[in-house]
């Protein structure tokens, strides 16, 4: 396979690519699709169903929590307990008092509970129950199936809830769900149980009602006898077995299940709270609710058909257009990998393969341009870089610092000299910065700070500076190190060596709309400010001050077009230079 796509001509690959690129991808994404709505529907159909179960099984417990109470509330009343004081006494003479005072809170109980068939007291001395209701005498309460429920019991129990059946104690003969309790007394009665037939329809109803979920459908069952608890409930299927054993210790949960005939059904269920061997489970079939999903695969593969046909059509009309042009524009390439970057594209034509070959002149144009703007860029930054460490030993000054400590030392000025000593030494640490470019607005000002205060030792009586307080906010800003002492050192150099009075540095700080403001003020003989700026902007920087070039090309190479540096002087009376940088702005060192 692999050979013979060699052999075919660049036109039939470009047939066969399309062919495949579209079968592939039509069939990715058709797979991808229908495995996903595939997981979708059935993760959010297991997801409705449990939580129509766990609704379900809610109103199911509370429904039986209610009767549990009204039963609790005839045991605990006077009659029934003056009953169990006469069949704990053995006391049968009173059996009809006994009856007739039951029949108002059973009358209660099955008025709050309408869904209560029929109730009936089993006690030694007699059965009790509704006069109402007519009592089948041919059946024995010992040979009735609820006795047989009893006696089969496997543990210990004060309420047993036996699945539906015909109720055998009364004629009506209904099909019921019954609860067996023993009596609340003092003491433990043996052989006396509250039997209390609640209507089973009526409880199929109450689920009905809470399971109307598309094809959901569902079953009550026993799983300790592995039975349904409605007598009506047809079997999911007929081995019953492998159904009930993920069900067997788990309160809730969800599973698929396949019948004996491959019938697949996604299963949810939840245990009931009053009697935990209960579980309402919600069933419905898998491939009905994947009918959609099959449907959409046929319709991809129709798809992907008229796809096919199409990528053959539409192959080879590209394939006609594309080729000339792009070996053309290829070689042209091949050309700039080799360096030649003087090569063009040139058509007749106006078509999207021209507009590349334009684009690519263009492209070429651009690349030439970036490579000169990067050499002039690399270039200024270098001198920038040399000038601010320079900038940063300067040995003039350094000459005339040391020359005063040691003219201090020998006039035993130790007081000054130790000053002098560790202000040079923060300088030096503050301008060194340990190798970093940036520093903050605090240490900046404690450098210009040190630096002012050595001249002005070297130089009594020249210049006096200020800086007023800055706002605690901005001394943690981030700034350029070093752009402000080739500032003030231009103004003690230039502007103060022939003023006929005292010189003075003001160095201030502030923000305004999201720009940090620097202005370094002075009193000294000032500058042509417009002349300076026209020539800050040029290309001829010989005449300008080193200073002011070097601060402004360090900001115009961190910040770019975002800063900027604004010059104003009055010569005698105020000369002053603003720099404006943004604030909290990222700088990659």
């Amino acid at each position: 396979m692999k050979h013979l796509f060699r052999k075919m001509s660049l036109k039939r690959r470009i047939w066969v690519s399309f062919v495949l690129l579209t079968v592939v991808c039509i069939s990715v994404t058709g797979t991808y699709v229908s495995v996903f709505f595939s997981r979708e529907m059935k993760t959010q159909a297991t997801k409705t169903s449990q939580d129509t179960l766990n609704k379900t099984a809610q109103v199911f417990d509370e429904r039986l929590r209610n009767i549990v109470v009204s039963v609790s509330t005839l045991m605990m009343s006077e009659p029934f307990q003056y009953t169990m004081r006469d069949v704990q006494a053995n006391n049968s003479s009173d059996y009809y008092n006994r009856l007739s005072q039951l029949q108002t809170p059973f009358a209660q109980m099955m008025l709050t509970e309408q869904s209560i068939d029929s109730v009936l007291v089993h006690t030694p001395i007699g059965d009790f129950y509704p006069t109402e209701s007519k009592r089948n005498m041919s059946i024995d309460f010992d040979d009735t199936f609820i006795q047989t429920m009893i006696l089969n019991a496997q543990k210990q129990w004060a309420t047993l809830w036996v699945s539906g059946h015909a109720d055998e104690l009364f004629s009506r003969g209904n099909t019921v769900i019954s609860l067996v309790i023993k009596p609340l007394f003092e003491m433990q009665l043996p052989g006396v149980y509250v039997v209390v037939n609640i209507r089973e329809d009526y409880l199929e109803e109450l689920i009905q009602a809470h399971l109307q979920e598309g094809s959901l459908r569902q079953l009550v069952v026993d799983r300790s006898s592995q039975q349904a608890v409605f007598s009506s409930e047809a079997s999911l299927l007929n081995d019953n077995s492998r159904l009930y054993e993920p069900i067997v210790d788990s309160s809730r949960g969800h599973f698929e299940y396949i019948t004996e005939r491959n019938n697949p059904f996604l299963v949810n269920y939840v245990a009931l709270g009053m009697n935990p061997d209960w579980v309402l489970i919600g069933y419905q079939s898998k491939s009905e609710l994947l009918e959609p999903v099959r449907h959409m695969r046929w319709t991809i593969l129709t798809i992907m058909g008229v796809c096919v046909v199409l990528a053959l059509v539409m192959s080879s009309m590209l394939s006609e257009l594309l080729l000339k042009p792009l070996s053309k524009l290829r070689n042209l390439m091949f050309k700039v990998e080799q360096n030649q970057l003087d090569v063009r594209f040139e058509s007749v034509f106006e078509d999207e393969i021209s507009q590349v070959g334009h684009k690519f002149n263009r492209m070429l144009e651009q690349i030439g341009e970036l490579i000169e703007e990067v050499k002039v860029s690399e270039q200024a930054k270098r001198k920038s870089e040399i000038k601010a460490l320079q900038a940063q030993i300067d040995p003039h000054f350094l000459y005339n610092t040391l020359n005063t400590i040691y003219w201090k030392s020998e006039m035993e000025e130790h007081q000054d000299v130790s000053g002098m000593i560790v202000s040079l030494s923060l300088l030096f640490r503050l301008g060194l910065n340990n190798g970093k470019e940036i520093t903050t607005l605090r240490q900046e000002l404690e450098h210009v700070s040190q630096y002012l205060k050595l001249q002005a030792m070297c130089y009594p009586d020249l210049f006096a500076y200020e800086i007023p307080v800055v706002d605690e906010k901005l001394l943690d800003i981030p700034v350029l190190k070093i752009i402000l002492q080739p500032l003030v050192e231009n103004s003690i150099l230039h502007g103060f060596q022939e003023l006929p009075h005292l010189g003075v540095v003001r160095i201030e700080a502030a923000a305004a709309e999201g720009m940090l403001i620097l202005t370094v003020t002075d009193n000294g003989s000032g500058m042509d400010a417009a002349l300076v700026e026209k020539m800050l902007n040029g290309a001829d920087t010989k005449r300008i001050s080193y200073a002011l070039s070097n601060v402004g090309t360090r900001l115009s190479l961190y910040y770019g077009y975002k800063a900027s540096m604004k010059l104003e002087s009055e010569p005698g009376v105020k000369t002053s230079v603003k720099l404006i940088m943004p604030i909290q702005e990222v700088i990659n060192e």
